[in-house]
């Protein structure tokens, strides 16, 4: 490793501009992964792995350091969590964020469900309960910035490592609407009730801006990222007509913003395959996407092909291969990793969480592995 620091690999990495080594990041586990890895030879106490967000780094692989300014951009005062139904099987619930779900109990580890939550219902129907929804969203609550925000602020000033705006999976415009409608009720209010829809993505923009902005004067960041999770396997939940129509305007607004604090580095999160919006969020002002799922085809060579280094990659190893042993695990990073180092504007990662399927050996192999084609 040369003398740069990681905060500076990373923007050199972010620029698009060839670095002797890149930084070593993951999601996260399951915690079904977690109980596998003690029961097959982790040490639970030698790892922050099950206690801890690997997002900001972990020892046992080496993952590097990452600060998260983790401000509170949710709904206050949240709805009382209630048990609607309850089973042996199932448990049907109000969470707090008000959304009712029926979840399967077996099997749930550590808080990891085997199996996606079936979505009943969702607080935001139509404009009454819409205005219901906003007086939970005060943007003045003092809650929103961390008790020891003021200590955090010092101690970024001289930091050798990344901080971010926010945290991941936290702020995006359509996961917002997702969150407050429900995907198959956004799907109809964009053409049934547009005005709603649009009143709902100024709010959110407005609410952003202006939670973010005494942040934005007090700390440089080095990337956002907007959380959108709008595809499935085969397509996007909603297509370029609609960004243009209903997002477009919003995310030129907030990127503008944070360009303008010297956040040049814009990510977009979102599984599935959602190639026919990637030029629009390009448009926008987004030059990076990740976590490239590869169930659903999102190859970041394919990807480095398109769009060229205008747009950096992060994820796009397949965990499916990951889980297979040595000889898979070999064929796909020395695949992906090398071609894409050489070019620059990559950080390779597991395409998603880590799943059960991995097991500590398989994991211990692949992580060896990418240190060494990342110079590590």
């Amino acid at each position: 490793m040369t003398s740069l620091t990681h905060r500076e690999c990373l923007l050199k990495v972010l620029r698009g501009e060839p670095t002797p080594w890149v930084p070593n990041y993951e999601l996260g586990c399951w915690g079904q992964t977690v109980e596998r890895w003690f029961s097959e030879g982790l040490d639970p106490q030698q790892t922050w792995i099950g206690r801890a967000d690997m997002f900001e780094g972990e020892p046992v692989f080496n993952l590097d350091r990452r600060a998260f300014a983790r401000l509170d951009i949710g709904m206050y005062p949240l709805f009382e969590y209630e048990v609607v139904e309850e089973t042996e099987r199932y448990i049907t619930a109000r969470h707090t964020n008000g959304v009712i779900t029926k979840a399967l109990k077996e099997g749930t580890v550590r808080g990891t469900r085997m199996s996606m939550d079936t979505y009943i219902d969702f607080p935001v129907k139509d404009a009454a309960t819409w205005q219901a929804m906003k007086r939970r969203y005060n943007v003045k609550d003092v809650g929103r910035y961390p008790f020891w925000w003021d200590e955090q602020v010092r101690m970024w000033q001289e930091r050798d490592y990344p901080v971010i705006l926010m945290g991941n999976g936290t702020f995006g415009l359509y996961s917002q609407l997702r969150s407050w409608v429900g995907t198959e009720n956004i799907s109809l209010m964009f053409y049934d009730n547009p005005k709603l829809v649009e009143e709902m993505l100024e709010f959110a923009t407005d609410f952003f801006l202006e939670l973010v902005e005494p942040a934005l004067n007090q700390v440089q960041f080095d990337y956002f990222n907007f959380f959108e999770d709008c595809a499935g396997k085969n397509t996007c939940l909603f297509g370029p007509n609609l960004y243009k129509r209903f997002f477009k305007k919003h995310y030129d607004r907030i990127i503008q913003r944070l360009n303008r604090a010297g956040i040049h580095s814009i990510w977009v999160d979102s599984d599935g395959t959602p190639l026919s919006l990637v030029p629009c969020w390009m448009d926008s002002g987004v030059n990076m996407h990740w976590p490239l799922e590869q169930a659903s085809s999102m190859d970041p060579l394919m990807l480095r092909k398109m769009f060229g280094k205008s747009l950096c990659l992060a994820g796009g190893l397949d965990k499916r291969e990951i889980a297979k042993g040595k000889q898979a695990i070999e064929k796909e990073l020395r695949t992906k990793i090398p071609p894409l180092l050489e070019q620059g504007g990559y950080i390779p990662h597991i395409d998603h969480a880590i799943d059960p399927d991995i097991s500590w050996d398989n994991m211990r192999y692949y992580m060896d592995l990418k240190l060494k084609l990342i110079g590590r």
